[in-house]
């Protein structure tokens, strides 16, 4: 089990070296002070080519955008030195999240030139097979995971490669960047604060370069340092002269050095200056003049070229056979680039990388399997104990799952057996755990993060919908997390516990989702989804949780994920449901004497369409029941994909049955008008009368 760690070990909570009140008032802005400390001539020198390099290429690209050649590119000229004395001061397997200006990260973690310009044309040949554009994507082979356009969700997934450092006692730390602007954001709260909780080795480095596009810091916060945020966690924080290369690459290496020895996290407030607009249309009219000509005073390649000149590091031969090799080099890069051909698919490709590759084995019980009624909660807890059991790079995360054993107990108990190092108490922030939880699976580690409730999602919804599902058709990133959802109305829980919000991530290509309706699906399907290395939802009614026994077999087995499931066979109508919807229908045909055929889905997505097909064939008739509220539910889709491909072997119209278009009431008699129960006979008798 990890132990917090000792006191012995804790740094002073603030470092802010007194020469570094750096506002963005000109007159407190002080000239670059190096220091070389232990440092070789062959370091510095080192040093300077890392910074020379990204530098020569943001000026062609520059020349290119002028030309019309490239269409977007967002400059870093000015902020070389942090992600240049950052990324040399890390080991080249620590992950760094990089954010629009960090071009010094790639060039220093040696990334080909010629991949990189192919990358910014959308060329085959880059890293996201033209699905991406400028730092938007992950080069795992050089532990580099880029950012999108939200800013602030790379934060936490730097926590989740932490924390899978610490799980695996690797030694190591990863590292993230993020704008003054974005520090206003949710996200970063959160990652900081479970950081800190856990105690995770990651180092959040503030770039604050005194704009966000257009906005000044003195509209964007009211602290006088950013790092005095860390405060407010028990974070370590520093703030560092972000020009400052020699102080950014000594800081860094030594605060790296003892948070692998001793894990925690760090903030680093890096005071620099974007001389250039935040996109080159944008440009800079809405910086005063004096302020451009203060920090270009500031450059950090140029003064520190003078610092080695002055030290005999470097002379001006050198400096002109420098840029004229550098020059050279880019050049035919990007001729390279230029002359590919633009990138060509097929509708076949494209959706064949929405998802992860995965051959899926169905494992049947045991031979002699006991088989035993139990609940359908009962269900749900032998499966996460089995998972953990047969995955032991598996970790659950939610809130309250540890000792307490969750809300409804389904985790109670296993924080005991497996340690509470895999069965993680969360802070209440559903968006840095599912962020966790990706950094996790990008670690080698699977993951399962529990909503206490499927409405709260909502808090974690740019993670789930923007990382999670997007991750592997962007640049084949592992997205090994499973989401687990209690939902579904009934219980008098009201409009923020009882939502049935499916339909949201059905929508959303790259998540698998999947339903149960009986204990033993229930624990089939849970351990399926913790096989699969795709993001999956995994939906819950919790009035089931107690209300619900079936046939169970003991130990370990799956459900096939994609596979519907006949609940009972008839000819004279096709009801097509899922969750409660199977146990509604099953009652209401027992009751009327309908002879229904009755398909369980239980995979939302993907569908099994055969199974649909073959019911629709067989009856004529097809009522789609869901939970959901009618408008934009699952069940237009499906009513769509019928009547579009299965016309001819309809008798009637395809009905749809669903609750009503509007909040889930509290008040028990109106939750029974909302949901679709009472009027499924209703619409079964006048299906079958058409």
């Amino acid at each position: 089990m990890l132990m917090a760690m000792p006191m012995l070990f804790q740094k002073p909570l603030v470092n802010y070296p007194c020469n570094l009140n750096m506002s963005m008032d000109t007159k407190q802005t002080p000239a670059i002070s190096f220091d070389r400390g232990r440092l070789t001539h062959e370091e510095l020198l080192q040093l300077y080519h890392q910074l020379l390099y990204p530098r020569m290429i943001e000026d062609k690209m520059l020349v290119l955008l002028r030309q019309g050649k490239v269409s977007k590119w967002f400059s870093g000229i000015g902020q070389e030195a942090i992600s240049v004395g950052t990324t040399a001061a890390l080991l080249p397997d620590e992950m760094v999240f990089t954010m629009h200006r960090n071009l010094g990260v790639f060039t220093t973690r040696q990334v080909p030139l010629n991949r990189l310009f192919l990358q910014w044309q959308g060329k085959a040949g880059g890293f996201t097979k033209g699905r991406d554009r400028s730092f938007h994507f992950g080069a795992p082979e050089y532990g580099i995971v880029g950012m999108i356009s939200h800013l602030g969700p790379q934060l936490s997934l730097a926590g989740g490669v932490a924390l899978s450092h610490r799980l695996s006692e690797k030694g190591r730390v990863s590292m993230a960047f993020t704008g003054e602007g974005a520090t206003s954001q949710g996200e970063f709260h959160e990652a900081l604060n479970v950081a800190a909780v856990w105690d995770l080795p990651v180092l959040f480095i503030i770039e604050n370069n005194a704009y966000g596009l257009s906005t000044p810091t003195e509209q964007q916060y009211r602290c006088a340092n950013l790092a005095d945020r860390g405060l407010g966690y028990g974070m370590e924080a520093h703030i560092l002269d972000g020009n400052n290369i020699l102080e950014v690459y000594q800081t860094i290496s030594e605060l790296a050095a003892d948070m692998r020895a001793h894990p925690r996290p760090v903030l680093i407030e890096m005071r620099t200056f974007r001389v250039r607009g935040h996109e080159e249309a944008s440009g800079t009219k809405y910086v005063p003049g004096e302020l451009q000509k203060a920090w270009a005073a500031k450059d950090p390649l140029l003064t520190y070229e003078q610092y080695l000149l002055e030290q005999g590091v470097l002379t001006s031969d050198l400096i002109d056979k420098f840029r004229t090799n550098y020059k050279k080099g880019i050049n035919a890069a990007a001729a390279v680039a230029f002359d590919a051909p633009a990138i060509e698919s097929t509708t076949e490709a494209e959706l064949s990388d929405v998802y992860r590759s995965f051959e899926q084995i169905v494992h049947q019980p045991e031979p002699g399997a006991k088989v035993r009624q139990i609940r359908f909660v009962d269900a749900l807890a032998e499966a996460h104990r089995e998972g953990l059991k047969k995955h032991d790079n598996l970790v659950l995360m939610g809130q309250d799952i540890g000792a307490y054993g969750g809300v409804f107990k389904i985790t109670d108990g296993l924080a005991d057996d497996f340690g509470d190092h895999r069965v993680r108490n969360t802070p209440l922030c559903e968006s840095a755990i599912v962020g966790m939880g990706l950094g996790l699976s990008l670690g080698g580690y699977k993951a399962m993060v529990e909503m206490q409730f499927a409405d709260f999602v909502t808090c974690g919804f740019n993670q789930i919908i923007n990382n999670l599902a997007k991750l592997q058709y962007r640049w084949g990133g592992v997205a090994d997390v499973v989401v687990r959802m209690p939902t579904g109305a009934g219980t008098g829980a009201g409009p923020f516990h009882s939502q049935s919000n499916e339909a949201w991530f059905t929508h959303t290509p790259g998540l698998k989702v999947l339903y149960p309706s009986t204990p033993e699906d229930a624990k089939g399907l849970l351990l399926a989804a913790f096989e699969d290395p795709n993001p999956v939802m995994f939906f819950e009614h919790k009035a089931l949780y107690r209300q619900l026994t079936g046939d169970v077999p003991d130990g370990y087995y799956t459900t096939p994920i994609g596979k519907a499931r006949t609940v009972r066979t008839g000819d004279q109508v096709s009801i097509i449901t899922y969750g409660m919807g199977v146990h509604w229908a099953s009652a209401t045909s027992e009751q009327s004497g309908i002879d229904a055929d009755i398909l369980d889905l239980r995979s939302l997505c993907p569908l099994d369409h055969d199974a649909i097909e073959a019911t629709v064939k067989k009856t004529g008739r097809v009522l789609l029941l869901t939970e959901d509220t009618l408008t934009g539910s699952l069940v237009n889709d499906l009513a769509g994909y019928i009547s579009e491909f299965l016309f001819e072997y309809l008798d009637a119209p395809v009905i749809r049955v669903a609750s009503l278009d509007m909040p889930v009431p509290f008040a028990g008699a109106l939750e029974k008008l909302f949901l679709p129960q009472d009027r499924l006979q209703q619409s079964l008798l006048k299906l079958i009368a058409y």
